[in-house]
């Protein structure tokens, strides 16, 4: 059984199932975390890959969402107007809630829709899972360089000695989903990660490989949404 490591998704569940038209059937997939936000069928993607029990790391924009989202549904329980003044909405979290079904747009301006208090409990169910979800997995398989497999969402093989320190783990679970700095070659693992971007398909180093070919994007060069497969190396990629 291959492990094939998913870059982010970001809403894009149909680009996502096209994706894994192309891997085995018995493929083991593993996600680095933003399945959701930006593409307009994150409540999919969710679903897929919970009713699936896939293995996914956590992501920026899930943190975003079990924050945010969890004030999003407080002002729909206590019919309150939606506040929109967050980071989450300005990143793609209006995407996941129309996805979800819970709001439409009215005048451009986001309101709670008219089933939105009936179609929460998904919504709440999902966000409670997302808070489950590791910043990293370790894989018990080989590399060619020696190092340990580490999926995580953004790089964080420079702060690897920092996971088991209490003064130091509110660092490391930062850097696990927000950090941009690539790996240095000494590090001590092999890195599997998304966070940032790379053009032209995934980025296929000897310390590591960046799997985030920014599916969501319409730029020339991006729109990709690519599967790293650990065991031999391959980069499978589909079109948005």
């Amino acid at each position: 059984m291959d492990h094939y490591i998913i870059g982010d998704v970001h809403g894009e569940y149909s680009t996502l199932m096209r994706l894994i038209e192309k891997l085995s059937s018995d493929a083991k997939l593993i996600f680095v975390g933003d399945l959701v936000d930006r593409g307009s069928q994150s409540a999919e993607v969710v679903r897929f890959v919970r009713e699936n029990s896939h293995a996914c790391v956590m992501g920026n924009h899930e943190e975003m969402m079990t924050a945010y989202g969890s004030s999003f549904a407080l002002f729909v329980e206590q019919d309150e107007p939606i506040n929109t003044h967050n980071s989450w909405y300005a990143n793609g979290g209006i995407a996941t809630l129309k996805s979800y079904g819970l709001i439409e747009l009215e005048e451009g301006k986001p309101v709670a829709s008219a089933h939105a208090k009936k179609r929460l409990a998904t919504f709440k169910d999902d966000i409670r899972w997302m808070r489950s979800l590791p910043l990293y997995i370790e894989l018990d398989i080989s590399h060619p360089s020696g190092k340990l497999v580490v999926i995580s969402h953004a790089p964080i093989a420079t702060v690897w000695g920092m996971r088991y320190s209490d003064a130091m783990y509110k660092t490391f679970a930062e850097m696990a989903l927000w950090n941009r700095r690539e790996p240095d070659e000494d590090a001590p693992i092999f890195n599997i990660f998304g966070h940032t971007v790379t053009p032209f398909g995934a980025e296929v180093q000897p310390h590591f490989v960046n799997v985030d070919t920014g599916c969501y994007m319409a730029r020339n060069g991006y729109g990709m949404l690519s599967a790293y497969c650990v065991e031999t190396g391959e980069v499978v990629s589909e079109k948005r």
